[in-house]
């Protein structure tokens, strides 16, 4: 069979296949996704290849912040993506200056260092908070030691799982990097009394995403402030997930009007577009990186940045931060007002909820695929929390139907568990 030959016979089988089916058999098996096909998204919403439309709860973990397809950020996107896509840093660029001003101004930290995921943005932070340890601080080489939090979730590279107390994160990838340790999230105290004259810093989330939508006491972040400045230690702030307006505010440290000395954004910086992410820190911080100390062939290209400001700008031009506030707090409302049995606690902040749900009465998973069967997509997490987080750009109505949607699932599973099996004759 000629080469044109075999490459139409591999577009008819590709055309006719099973997507699921062709994921399950040409790909790794590190997913367990809805049995949903998606084809095309519009604002908050989904729509898969049977034309089926779904309303977006999950907004890829808050990637899809501003929605699917904003036009200003397409646009931005294709604008750049016809003039200059990437050189690498090996030169300059006539956007990187721009995004990383807007981006510094936005967040009040001194500089930005662009990646590209949010896992390589930690892996960045946990790099320059050794070399100030070891620079600045006088801590004995080799000997910095990195303070996380219980219950963390910072992505998936080896370094970063090693510090994980999730155990499959661990299962089967060691050996892992030493110096770090773990203590209690949302206890000040415990993190005082772990800090030694070699701790380097503390990195953590403002409210844990991964873990379940974990919102830690009134006054946590204030006092790891506090601590972190009378012992010296770096406040490394995780916002990957929080950060860019998602819980009402820039950033999740600021409804405690918080600074942090280092700062990991993602996702949402990306416009839902691609993959963004950048290390911020004060000015001493990251003066320690010289050059050849660290890079990445597509950090802070030019598409990625042009797409990154108009980001930030839409942001700003659409008060997103604030209708997140004020949807958010409607739809914590409205879902304590469900008022079910099932649903044993509501947590979070703007538009990043957790739904709690009774594993006695079913596991979260059973109430994502009853959602989508409504026409509402998202995932749980920890098989007990349905995750709620919808693009900011999401209206009124649309929150409301996502939560008479959660309601009548609830309804329907709840008539399921007392109706009892037919008699045996």
């Amino acid at each position: 069979m000629s080469t044109t030959a075999r490459a139409a016979a591999l577009r008819s089988r590709t055309a006719t296949a099973d997507p699921i089916e062709l994921e399950a058999r040409h790909g790794a098996h590190n997913y367990h996704p809805l049995p949903v096909v998606i084809s095309r998204g519009e604002g908050v919403w989904l729509f898969d290849t049977e034309g089926r439309r779904y309303l977006d709860m999950m907004s890829a973990y808050s990637a899809v912040s501003f929605g699917h397809g904003h036009p200003v950020l397409v646009k931005a996107l294709t604008e750049q993506a016809q003039r200059l896509a990437i050189t690498s840093r090996a030169f300059h660029t006539d956007r990187l200056g721009a995004f990383l001003e807007a981006l510094t101004r936005a967040t009040g930290m001194d500089r930005a260092l662009p990646m590209n995921s949010g896992a390589e943005a930690v892996e960045t932070a946990i790099k320059a908070a050794r070399k100030w340890a070891y620079k600045v601080k006088s801590v004995p080489e080799g000997r910095a030691r990195i303070l996380v939090a219980e219950g963390n979730f910072a992505g998936r590279t080896t370094t970063i799982v090693g510090f994980s107390s999730e155990a499959q994160y661990r299962d089967g990838f060691g050996p892992f990097a030493p110096g770090f340790a773990s203590v209690p999230f949302g206890d000040a105290a415990a993190l005082e009394a772990a800090i030694t004259p070699e701790t380097a810093a503390f990195i953590v989330e403002p409210i844990q995403g991964e873990a379940g939508i974990v919102v830690p006491p009134a006054g946590y972040l204030r006092a790891v402030r506090e601590i972190c400045t009378r012992h010296n230690v770096l406040m490394i702030c995780d916002e990957v997930q929080t950060g860019l307006g998602r819980t009402g505010a820039m950033l999740a440290c600021d409804h405690e009007g918080v600074k942090p000395d280092g700062l990991t954004l993602g996702k949402a910086l990306g416009g839902g577009l691609l993959p963004v992410s950048a290390f911020l820190a004060r000015a001493d911080v990251m003066a320690q990186f010289t050059p050849g100390d660290h890079g990445s062939t597509f950090g802070g290209n030019p598409l990625a940045a042009a797409v990154g400001l108009a980001a930030l700008q839409t942001l700003e031009n659409e008060h997103l931060a604030e209708r997140a506030q004020r949807e958010g707090a409607h739809l914590v409302a409205s879902l304590r007002a469900l008022r079910h049995p099932a649903i044993t606690d509501i947590r979070g902040k703007g538009l990043l909820v957790g739904v709690q749900i009774d594993p006695a009465f079913a596991s979260a998973r059973a109430v994502c695929e009853a959602l989508m069967a409504e026409g509402v997509l998202t995932k749980d997490t920890h098989h007990t929390v349905v995750r709620l987080a919808p693009p900011l750009v999401i209206e009124r109505a649309q929150v409301d139907q996502a939560v008479a949607a959660l309601g009548r699932v609830l309804e329907r599973l709840s008539q399921r568990t007392i109706t009892p099996e037919p008699a045996l004759h």
